[in-house]
């Protein structure tokens, strides 16, 4: 008796002294993270989803002991889409609350407005959505890094799919800027080496509509009239939405011609669409929850269903996975120093849901997988699934260091 009260006293001694332990190990300064994405107006669903997934990275790693023993604390600036406001977050996020490293960047025609300024900050950025090849290409920095698919990766498995369609005559819909642009710039690029012969649509029967367009009825009846073979659209967010509603009461998906939607798998599309998003349609995205069974994969989709009863988006994964990654690369360092942490980044490989991806110390963007599939209902699920999915290995899919063009 006297020895089982004395083994249950040593016990609780040794949980006390690890609750002590754990605690003081988390009692340092803090681990500043500033996320910056869309918090607000009609984009502001991605910044909503990536705000959930930093959220799950940091519980979880503040639950098992910090990044060398030191608390995540997390501070998020709304960007609104626009260049000033988000390079002035930035600049709060660096000078004000002394953040260790930067992570977000919803819009392309924002990254490369705010990339350039980063170093000068001289702190890691960690982009995890906008997809404009020129921040790890003609704008890089040593500062600048990407863990998600870039557009040039992401459209040329768009070109890989269309190669093995009937369709020899193609045209496009994307927003009026640098996405848009370039998107159509790489699908012509890449589906001419793919498949030599193909014709493009001149600009005056290809479409443009402005960031802030809400009615595409004119920009869908153009493209319809021209009587293409196969459509290339690379829309996003709201403006895709509002272009599928819209485009399915006027027939556009009636089967007329090939639908490509470089961007379409995104989750907040087929959340806010649900059985409205039409079956058949080829969608891209830069992670997919049903992609792989991988043990980390299965515990970042059923955790994340769990906490927010929604499945993850690219962008919550974006977040999750950046979270991660700068955990991994302060471990590499065995420090948060930036200089030594951004020297970390540079050839990094880690184990993410979406699967492994390796940073190139060259340009600082991932080689990471691409998804893409055909929409398809199923019961099991509230949204449209990729049925057929395909996966595409980021090694076939990523553009040589030279083609990316970073000095």
């Amino acid at each position: 008796m006297e020895r089982s009260k004395k083994n249950v006293g040593m016990a609780l001694i040794f949980s006390l002294g690890v609750f002590i332990f754990s605690s003081a190990s988390l009692a340092g300064p803090p681990v500043k993270l500033g996320f910056v994405y869309i918090m607000s107006g009609p984009f502001g669903m991605y910044g909503l989803f990536a705000k959930h997934g930093a959220e799950m990275a940091i519980d979880e790693i503040n639950q098992s002991g910090g990044i060398l023993g030191q608390k995540i604390e997390a501070v998020f600036e709304d960007s609104a889409g626009n260049p000033d406001i988000a390079i002035q977050g930035i600049r709060k996020l660096v000078f004000q609350e002394k953040a260790d490293c930067l992570i977000g960047l919803d819009s392309s025609g924002v990254a490369k407005s705010v990339v350039p300024s980063i170093a000068q900050m001289k702190t890691p950025l960690i982009i995890t959505h906008a997809a404009t090849p020129d921040v790890t290409g003609s704008l890089c920095n040593k500062y600048t890094f990407r863990i998600s698919l870039n557009l040039s990766q992401n459209v040329k498995t768009a070109a890989m799919i269309a190669s093995h369609t009937r369709a020899k005559i193609w045209s496009t819909v994307g927003p009026d800027y640098a996405f848009g642009h370039q998107s159509w710039e790489y699908f012509q690029k890449y589906l001419m080496e793919q498949k030599p012969g193909m014709t493009f649509f001149p600009k005056d029967k290809i479409a443009f509509p402005p960031f802030k367009t809400t009615d595409f009825s004119s920009y869908i009846a153009k493209v319809m009239q021209s009587k293409p073979q196969g459509v290339f659209i690379s829309l996003w967010g709201v403006n895709l939405v509002n272009f599928i509603r819209q485009g399915k009461e006027m027939g556009f998906f009636n089967g007329d011609f090939e639908v490509l939607i470089s961007l379409g798998g995104a989750t907040e599309v087929l959340y806010a669409l649900k059985e409205k998003m039409p079956e058949g349609l080829w969608v891209g995205t830069r992670y997919w929850f049903l992609a792989n069974d991988s043990a980390i994969n299965k515990k970042f989709r059923e955790g994340y269903f769990r906490r927010f009863n929604q499945y993850p988006s690219y962008n919550a994964h974006g977040a999750y996975g950046a979270v991660r990654t700068y955990k991994a690369a302060v471990e590499k360092a065995e420090t948060m120093d930036k200089e030594a942490v951004v020297k970390a980044m540079e050839g990094l490989s880690i184990e993410l849901p979406v699967g492994r991806i390796t940073i190139r110390p060259e340009d600082h963007q991932a080689v990471t997988d691409a998804c893409w599939g055909k929409t398809a209902a199923d019961p099991d699920y509230p949204i449209r699934i990729l049925k057929p999915a395909r996966v595409f290995r980021g090694k076939k899919i990523t553009p040589s260091v030279e083609e990316a063009g970073c000095k």
